[in-house]
């Protein structure tokens, strides 16, 4: 074979140029060359599925890579968390989910499919803002706050709509059972939106969740908020007061979490940093804002970093909370 000048000089470019592609692709400088799926592991029409659809639209304005979203709802967010579990971690599959799928679920569940310290890694976490708790109005007006409903569960049945077994819902009803010997019944749902349909429907009494997704009932009067589980009042909801400010001291009654990107726990950490940077991002972009707004969420997104420290401090306070309240694993 005659080698001439020619092939000589193609041969040692491509032989220049091989490192620096190399180098390129390892440093997740590639990615995202083709469409991402954010699997959301709770049905369409909650506060989990509306942040990952604004947020994903900027994500697909940034990148020029589209962004689909897909629900996998089931067995209190454990199916989707166990699908993308599995997924190859080359940056191509998310998970969109509530911090309890990783927090409590691990303590409600035998058996998971997923470990969620050793099969996923957090990419970023938004707070998912304060979830006042309502009361469908055929309770009588009497109950107006929550010392109120005491005084009303001690002497009628209750049932009360939590959007997954161990949610920071299911957690807030079982501590009032145990702190004040109530019989209030649990109904957990496959996410927020069949739990509002029902509670529209008259047959929950009870419910806390995102404002947005409750927005309707609010404004048909169907319910009525009676106390704000969280540190600070809901913007929107000003008049409503705080389990403290109301005299329920007790950390069961102030609930805290996110919303978590989660990505399997082998994608490369470049990735993991330029989405995280990205979904940051996200909350100051037109949709991100407009979502941000409309469920009255103030606080920006944690980043990988500051979710990962956060995550650490929630196992160490809700898990032996859950324990305490004795809740058998199903």
């Amino acid at each position: 074979m005659t080698t001439t000048r020619r092939t000589l000089l193609r041969a040692t470019a491509s032989l220049a140029l091989a490192p620096s592609l190399v180098r390129a692709q390892g440093s997740g400088a590639a990615w995202p060359t083709k469409p991402i799926t954010i699997v959301v592991n709770f049905p369409a029409g909650g506060l989990t599925d509306g942040i990952a659809r604004a947020f994903s639209q900027h994500v697909t304005q940034a990148t020029g890579q589209q962004v689909m979203i897909d629900n996998k709802p089931g067995a209190s967010g454990n199916i989707g968390a166990a699908l993308v579990s599995r997924a190859p971690a080359d940056g191509y599959t998310f998970l969109h989910s509530v911090s309890s799928t990783l927090i409590q679920n691990r303590v409600m569940f035998k058996t998971l499919g997923f470990d969620p310290d050793k099969d996923l890694t957090i990419v970023s976490g938004t707070s998912s803002g304060v979830l006042p708790v309502v009361v469908h109005k055929s309770l009588p007006p009497e109950v107006k706050d929550l010392k109120s409903f005491i005084e009303y569960a001690k002497k009628n049945k209750i049932n009360f709509g939590s959007w997954a077994l161990g949610s920071s819902a299911h957690i807030f009803a079982q501590s009032l059972n145990e702190k004040y010997g109530l019989t209030i019944e649990v109904v957990t749902y496959k996410g927020e939106a069949p739990m509002w349909q029902d509670m529209g429907a008259g047959s929950l009494q009870v419910a806390m969740g995102s404002p947005q997704a409750m927005n309707a009932l609010l404004v048909k009067g169907d319910v009525r908020p009676i106390v704000a589980p969280s540190r600070v009042r809901y913007v929107k909801l000003p008049d409503v007061s705080t389990s403290e400010e109301q005299g329920f001291t007790d950390p069961s009654f102030t609930v805290r979490g996110w919303l978590a990107l989660v990505a399997p726990a082998a994608t490369p950490k470049e990735i993991v940093k330029k989405m995280s940077d990205l979904w940051v991002a996200a909350a100051d972009s037109e949709p991100g804002k407009k979502m941000m707004e409309g469920f009255g969420l103030t606080e920006k997104p944690l980043n990988h970093e500051e979710v990962m420290k956060d995550y650490e401090v929630l196992k160490a306070t809700v898990i032996p909370r859950i324990v305490a309240l004795g809740l058998k694993p199903e």
